[in-house]
């Protein structure tokens, strides 16, 4: 079963994919007019469920072209519902759709204010002025009256489509003053901007208009790579890898994580929480040896192989530790949370890792160690098993120094290539890429849970499911880092006991022990902050 669900809902698009689909609906004879119509009444319909909204009267600002006209139907149908409406037109009409719905407005007399608005106006603006496919900084008029209206009426902007200002591909400011929206509505499929960390402070609240873009339509015209968004709504259809029912600890999934150091005791405790809270059989842990005896009575259930001897200023050599240990006794291991290593110990552990066919999460201090070794990132790419790593923007601005991060989709896939793995790109919207797998990216996640600790929670976690999935079916599927992340983020989100990672572990377990029993009966959606209308 495909997961998530290859529909509207789930899938995201760039600019020129979403102008190829409406060419295509335009070219099997279906109006422009008709979709305008039907946009603008979705987005009518959303508005006219919010009277306190509308109570103060509403400002349209139309744009030059089709966007523009989507505004115009929703100003039309709010004059007919009775609200006062206004219109403001910076720019001259270039679309013929356009003009004749400002023209059928002005017959129903609805005013077309001459003057710049005032920044000031209680109203409500609705900014229909440019959609997708934005490229170019705003003008000067328009750009200082949203920096204005930002600071005096925060909160008092809806956009239509894409915040005026904003790239729908990458999310990033065209200039220095963009639309700062309370909601944006947008058309037809999530625009690939819009969820993307540096856009979130504009996009406010994301609606999608539903305009009936049926499934077997999206599956001819875009591939199986186009990148999925994942949501609470999805956890309900989450499927874990699930070892026989008479299957052993040792069948189970056994993970061994390598972790922790002075200045980090705390970084191993979480990250070996995180593993446990997955319900892998065997979990093993090299430690340096004062925190295995503050913890090892915290968590009786795992067991403490030889420590980690005392490290140096440059690190700890792995070396020795590693080559006693018969990995083939492992389905996954965790390198990092925490942990120094000393920059030699690679060009060992370069050729202990290649020939470990487990699972191999790399997480925290182990990429910055990495990202300083003459092959970098490339370093483990000839490997006979799965790679997934975890970074955070700094950390992998390190190691991938090569890749931009203006388009953080394209950055993500284009690490996974190079590593020949899978990268999880932590953030707001976490990305989880895969060149062969293809793209899926968080919504609805936990910003008062960026905090200290809840990334080696992830990564303990991750080699724990990671690990089961290779016990059960022999092999890791990076949609399981995906589900990870998923799970993860809904586990913070509805954490009762606090947003600390060690209260958040309880939740996470919770959350797996019910998905796993089929059990999971937690009514998510009253945490959805994306959502769809229906046009």
């Amino acid at each position: 079963m495909s997961w998530p669900a290859f529909d509207a809902e789930h899938l995201m698009v760039t600019s020129s994919q979403i102008m190829g689909l409406e060419h295509e609906l335009f070219e099997s004879g279906l109006p422009v007019a008709s979709l305008m119509e039907k946009v603008g009444l979705g987005m009518a319909s959303w508005f006219l469920e919010k009277p306190d909204l509308l109570s103060n009267g509403v400002l349209v600002l139309v744009g030059p072209g089709h966007n523009g006209g989507d505004g115009l139907v929703v100003a039309r149908e709010l004059h007919l519902a009775g609200y006062q409406v206004q219109l403001w037109c910076p720019f001259p009409i270039k679309k013929d759709l356009t003009a004749s719905h400002l023209s059928n407005l002005h017959w129903l007399g609805v005013e077309q204010i001459q003057v710049t608005p005032k920044a000031q106006e209680n109203c409500l603006w609705i900014e229909a002025l440019f959609g997708v496919g934005q490229s170019r900084p705003l003008p000067e008029l328009i750009s200082s009256l949203f920096a204005a209206r930002n600071s005096y009426q925060l909160g008092k902007m809806v956009s239509l489509d894409v915040p005026a200002g904003i790239s729908s591909d990458t999310g990033n400011k065209l200039g220095t003053n963009v639309a700062k929206a309370y909601t944006t509505l947008t058309v037809g499929l999530i625009k690939q901007g819009l969820v993307q960390d540096q856009a979130l402070p504009y996009v406010g609240h994301l609606v999608r208009i539903d305009v009936g873009l049926k499934q077997n339509f999206l599956q001819k015209k875009l591939t199986k790579e186009t990148p999925k968004l994942l949501s609470s709504f999805d956890l309900d259809k989450v499927l874990l890898p699930s070892p026989p029912v008479n299957a052993s600890k040792y069948k189970r999934g056994r993970s061994l994580v390598i972790a922790g150091s002075d200045q980090y005791p705390g970084a191993a405790l979480i990250a070996l929480k995180g593993a446990l809270a997955s319900g892998v059989g065997s979990l093993k842990a090299i430690l340096p040896k004062q925190i295995t005896k503050q913890i090892w009575s915290t968590i009786p259930e795992v067991v403490f192989l030889d420590p980690i001897p005392k490290i140096k200023d440059d690190g700890v050599s792995l070396q020795g530790l590693v080559e006693n240990q018969n990995l083939d006794r492992f389905d996954g291991l965790l390198l990092g949370p925490g942990l120094r290593v000393e920059e030699k110990s690679w060009i060992y552990l370069k050729e202990i890792f290649e020939a470990f066919q487990g699972l191999l999460v790399l997480d925290a201090d182990a990429l910055n160690a990495i990202a300083f070794c003459p092959e970098g990132s490339k370093l483990f790419r000839h490997r006979n098993g799965p790679i997934w790593i975890t970074p955070h923007l700094a950390e992998f601005q390190r190691l991938f120094p090569e890749i931009p991060l203006f388009n953080p989709v394209e950055a993500a896939l284009k690490a996974a290539d190079l590593l020949q793995g899978t990268v999880l790109l932590k953030g707001a919207n976490s990305i989880v890429a895969d060149s062969s797998d293809g793209v899926w990216q968080l919504l609805d996640t936990a910003p008062w849970t960026a905090r200290a600790g809840l990334g080696d929670l992830l990564a303990g976690y991750a080699v724990g499911i990671g690990s089961i999935g290779v016990a059960a079916r022999g092999f890791a599927k990076a949609q399981d880092l995906a589900m990870c992340a998923l799970i993860h983020s809904q586990a913070a989100r509805q954490s009762c006991d606090g947003g600390a990672a060690s209260s958040i572990c309880r939740s996470l377990e919770e959350f797996t022990l019910g998905i796993q029993s089929g059990k999971c009966s937690q009514d998510h959606k009253d945490l959805y902050l994306f959502s769809s209308a229906k046009g």
